[in-house]
């Protein structure tokens, strides 16, 4: 009988949720938007309405609103990435409950800026993460209000806004993947996207701990509103939805409880966690299935191992073959 009511760890610290379904159903539609991107959505509307410059001030570059949008970032980075840390890593506040291995943050690592992962992660989120996501916002805002891009009002088109506002969600994730598997050609791996993955115990500092030409890619899907008629509301939805919700997205903990009797709120991301264990897995995100289209999907189960597995000696085979030694 197991020792922990949410099931055994194996010799190596590991614990895995049930194998994670294909997303697909109508109920998924939900699924996607509760809880937590409906609150990436509501934060994104209230930082528009009344912690971003207006258009008029936004007409010319100035150091004052940029600097301003650079530290509201910041802050936003701070609270959520620093809040879950504080919650889960420093307090501890469940121990390694529903936390897919029982290790924590390195230190004493040389791999590691400062020798310590926790302060490598926030020196790239506060630095080139924060810089490039504000950049991206401050000419997007500058484009909007000289006009340059396709402006869209919320009093003349209501509709059409809101269901933009749910569809920022999926170019998202259509844009993360693609982004994502670039990013893993062994060329573009070597020179950038290998400073992400040297965690490979991931914690909420981790989801945007990022060399800064990872960070130039990952942050270029605001540049969609440039084409698609969208508002300033839209564009920071797509670029604050990319900068915070990353943190939730590497808690590895698949659950953060919040009461007795294993009551909490679901975190659910075994399947991002399954891409920092093994790399060649999971570049999108579990409520979109394009790793299942593409065949580059890892739900956990055995049989999905056995494919990755094979793909993995076949792939090598053929590297070895092609090998004039």
């Amino acid at each position: 009988m197991s020792d922990q009511p949410w099931g055994d760890r194996d010799s190596r610290g590991e614990w895995q949720p049930s194998p994670l379904p294909k997303p697909g159903s109508l109920k998924n539609l939900w699924d996607v938007l509760w809880p937590y991107n409906l609150i990436y959505m509501a934060l994104a509307v209230l930082v528009w309405l009344y912690l971003t410059p207006s258009l008029e001030t936004t007409k010319n570059f100035e150091w004052g609103w940029m600097l301003f949008v650079y530290l509201r970032n910041v802050a936003l980075v701070t609270v959520i990435a620093g809040g879950l840390h504080l919650w889960l890593y420093v307090a501890k506040t469940q121990g390694v409950k529903f936390k897919y291995n029982d290790k924590w943050m390195a230190r004493q690592d040389k791999k590691f800026l400062f020798g310590n992962q926790t302060w490598d992660n926030i020196f790239w989120n506060l630095t080139s993460g924060c810089l490039i996501w504000s950049a991206y916002e401050v000419v997007t805002l500058w484009a909007f209000s000289n006009k340059l891009i396709p402006l869209v009002d919320f009093r003349e088109n209501p509709v059409y806004f809101v269901l933009l506002m749910w569809a920022v969600i999926y170019l998202r994730y259509f844009h993360f993947y693609f982004v994502h598997w670039v990013s893993h050609w062994k060329p573009l791996f070597k020179i950038s996207h290998y400073l992400h993955h040297k965690n490979i115990n991931v914690g909420p500092w981790s989801g945007l701990s990022m060399h800064p030409i990872e960070h130039l890619l990952y942050f270029s899907g605001v540049l969609l509103h440039w084409v698609i008629p969208s508002s300033p509301a839209h564009a920071i939805f797509h670029l604050l939805h990319a900068g915070v919700s990353p943190a939730l997205g590497h808690t590895s903990f698949h659950k953060l409880l919040t009461g007795k009797d294993d009551q909490g709120l679901v975190a659910d991301h075994y399947f991002h966690y399954l891409h920092h264990r093994y790399f060649t897995v999971n570049f999108g995100v579990q409520e979109f299935p394009l790793d299942w289209w593409f065949k580059t999907v890892h739900d956990g189960s055995p049989e999905s191992h056995a494919q990755m597995m094979a793909a993995r000696k076949k792939k090598a085979g053929k590297a070895g073959a092609d090998d004039p030694a």
